[in-house]
């Protein structure tokens, strides 16, 4: 073999070695591949979407809140959020002679928000390591449109909803209103949030390095709307209502005010309304003392508006009758150094006088006839001192005192309704029932299409009877600015001495009235209370009897309820209606 011949074999051994370890490189290559394409690609997937695949929340949209007839008092809009991932934009490239960092990205941002660079420079700067980062929360199409066009490195848009009130101030403390993230803060939206606001679903999509959204992946899961929730409120005699309290609050000058208007047959809550109040729509200038729904939550001493239910307990105890007589002279009523007064010398008087003339003396002589705890009995079968049960945040209880050894003064005072206290609503609830025949139905804020089971507390008998007295209270006595033309009205007026930090203010007033119309059957029951009126009228039959007219008259049209009164006993309203009052709707 010569040289030749060697080299030519050993060329060829290379050769073949260098093409066999190629090959073997190639064979394990390939099998690697299958079996990661093939074998185990779920990791490679996982390992995939764990850098590129999100999962993100699909909003469900929060159930309306409406009112008897349908209209929207709370309603979801869809709206825009601008989102940003700081740490997709710090890691961009810097090239200054491109114009081209982020830096650059941040300058081009904050010129189509309009705000200023280096505030928001350093918003991303101090969230350089997240991921997420909001920039401008619920804003319309057509601002997210124009941040978007920017096309801004790790910026991007997601669709949350903000929740409207149409009827603004006028509902605000019925239906309350929910947080940027659509959360119940006040009111129904507080109160049954969790069936408003529904379940969330949930979506996947793939995202490029920057944080863009390139497509979507699917959906996972569905989201499912809020359940609606229709109230019993009509929303045309919230209106009324409202309208007519802030009115008369302007024109006292008073410091707070509510009024409660209820279905007589079926305890629903047709109107509840107070002062001062806010629009839940604007909320930029917001003060906590506007948020109280003051209706159920505010208590105060109800006064003569309770000597209906101690004449009530008279009559259920068989020792007295509507002819029966009391001798209130001399006009007043020493027990030690506490002395109970009339404004006058009524001498000897019957229930429709005592009414009329509202004898604190009278009051207190039957109460002190009656077994110590007749009085207490009838005012706790009424629900004072227990909470409605409107399932209302913070529902206050109301006070009614309750002891072994009743005092005669004790027991006297609670006779024309001091020494103890409730809320507008309990009150209303009081009322109602006497209007009711003596048959206690529970307060409801949602619509009833059929009444729920009640309690009888009081006589039929005896409940017309004094709902027959409380109508000359307003043809005779201190309750003539309640009157409506066409029908009968029963009510009692009530003017409350405020208690200070050294006991009764006597400069000081609550000014109440409570009534029921058409007198001859019931339907509505209402009450009005204004909070320290101080103008010249203080009184509840100047300042709070008024407004129970006007609105009662509106409603009792609105709701066709026909008049009661004979034709030729009719009397025309002579004092002109007061023009409405401006009221902040929507926005």
């Amino acid at each position: 073999m010569n040289i030749d011949d060697s080299v030519h074999i050993s060329g060829k051994w290379r050769f073949r070695f260098v093409y066999g370890v190629a090959l073997l490189l190639f064979l394990i290559a390939g099998g690697r591949l299958f079996y990661l394409t093939v074998v185990d690609k779920d990791f490679l997937q996982n390992q995939g979407e764990i850098r590129a695949v999100r999962t993100e929340a699909i909003p469900a949209t929060r159930g309306m809140i409406l009112d008897r007839r349908g209209e929207p008092l709370a309603v979801s809009t869809p709206t825009w959020t601008i989102v940003a991932n700081p740490k997709a934009l710090w890691k961009i490239p810097r090239d200054p002679s491109l114009n081209i960092g982020p830096e650059q990205e941040i300058k081009r941002l904050a010129e189509v928000m309009g705000v200023g660079r280096a505030w928001l420079q350093e918003r991303f700067e101090a969230n350089k390591t997240r991921s997420f980062m909001y920039l401008r929360r619920q804003i319309p199409p057509h601002e997210a449109d124009a941040i978007m066009a920017a096309h801004v490195v790790g910026v991007s848009k997601t669709k949350e909803y903000k929740r409207f009130y149409p009827a603004g101030e006028v509902a605000s403390h019925v239906v309350g209103f929910t947080n940027i993230d659509d959360k119940g803060q006040e009111g129904i939206e507080l109160a049954y949030d969790q069936a408003l606001e529904g379940q969330p679903g949930r979506r996947s999509y793939v995202k490029d390095l920057s944080g863009n959204i390139i497509r979507g992946v699917g959906v996972e899961e569905a989201e499912h709307p809020g359940e609606s929730i229709e109230l019993s409120i009509d929303l045309r005699l919230q209106y009324l209502a409202y309208r007519e309290l802030k009115a008369a609050v302007t024109e006292h000058r008073a410091t707070s005010a509510s009024a409660v208007i209820l279905d007589v047959k079926t305890g629903e809550i047709l109107a509840m309304v107070n002062q001062p109040s806010y629009n839940p729509n604007d909320r930029s200038k917001l003060e906590y003392e506007e948020l109280r729904n003051r209706a159920v939550i505010d208590l105060f001493e109800p006064g003569s508006t309770m000597k209906p239910f101690t004449i009530s307990a008279a009559l259920m105890s068989g020792q007295y009758t509507t002819e029966t007589t009391i001798d209130t002279s001399p006009g007043y009523l020493r027990f030690g150094r506490f002395t109970i007064r009339d404004a006058a010398n009524y001498g000897v008087i019957d229930f429709e006088k005592l009414l009329i003339k509202s004898s604190n003396v009278g009051a207190s002589k039957i109460a002190l006839s009656l077994p110590q705890d007749a009085v207490w009995n009838m005012d706790y079968e009424l629900g004072i001192g227990s909470p409605v049960g409107i399932g209302f945040p913070g529902e206050a209880s109301g006070v009614l005192p309750s002891h072994p050894k009743w005092h005669p003064s004790e027991i006297a005072t609670l006779s024309y309704g001091y020494g103890l206290s409730v809320s507008t609503l309990q009150l209303a609830q009081a009322y109602m029932t006497l209007a009711n025949g003596g048959y206690r139905v529970p307060v409801t804020i949602f619509k009833q299409d059929v009444p729920a089971d009640g309690k009888q507390v009081i006589p039929t008998k005896v409940a017309h009877d004094v709902v027959k007295m409380m109508e000359s209270v307003v043809q005779r006595g201190s309750g003539k600015a309640a009157k409506i033309p066409g029908y009968r009205v029963a009510g009692k007026t009530g003017t409350v001495h405020k208690v200070g930090s050294k006991g009764y203010e006597y400069d000081q007033y609550i000014a109440l009235f409570a009534g029921v119309a058409p007198a001859s059957n019931p339907r509505l029951a209402m009450v009005v209370m204004i909070n320290d009126p101080k103008g010249r009228e203080y009184y509840g039959g100047e300042v709070a009897a008024p407004v129970f007219s006007r609105v009662m008259e509106g409603a009792l049209t609105t709701l066709n309820i026909y008049p009661d009164l004979p034709e030729g006993l009719r009397e025309v309203r002579l004092e002109p209606k007061k023009a409405p009052y401006q009221v902040v709707q929507g926005g």
